[in-house]
């Protein structure tokens, strides 16, 4: 799944985010609206940059490979530039949790109330945050990124994370 954007903008930016298509597996309808959606708003208005490096802009290459998040951040000309690899275990809890609250929530739109509805999505927006400031913190002093990047970014990690 590519995503690209032509924009003229700060070089600290991404232009391309590429998901391993062999690390997906077909999702639910719901899931590959989200997909769509954080590869679209993260393109859209993003803060990206490798630690040390004043280049840029830069296509991401995300994807998961034995139990590990690769993120292979490369040039605009698709030059390698750096990989990061992340351990995906102090992830595994929030992204179980965080999906269960999704499956809720999805559930939740077709048949609760306005009230349950909010309930659910202020829990999942919650879990989303705290899986926002867990890569931000995993990625300091690698890549640089604001919140609403991070975010965005934790967006896509969910879905490479669970596999099946």
């Amino acid at each position: 799944m590519m995503g690209e954007v032509q924009q003229s903008k700060s070089p600290k930016r991404l232009v391309g985010v590429t998901l391993d298509e062999e690390s997906l597996d077909p999702g639910s309808r719901d899931v590959e609206h989200e997909r769509e959606v954080a590869i679209y708003d993260l393109l859209e208005d993003n803060s990206f940059a490798p630690v040390g490096h004043d280049g840029g802009p830069y296509r991401l290459h995300l994807l998961h490979s034995a139990n590990r998040l690769v993120f292979d951040v490369r040039l605009d000309d698709e030059s390698p530039l750096v990989a990061h690899h992340l351990s995906l275990t102090p992830f595994r809890r929030l992204v179980k949790d965080y999906f269960m609250m999704c499956e809720s929530y999805y559930q939740a739109i077709r048949t609760a109330t306005p009230t349950q509805i909010e309930a659910i999505d202020m829990g999942r927006r919650g879990l989303h945050n705290e899986g926002t400031e867990l890569l931000m913190e995993r990625l300091k002093n690698k890549i640089d990124i604001d919140f609403d990047t991070a975010r965005r970014l934790f967006t896509l990690i969910t879905v490479l994370h669970w596999k099946g």
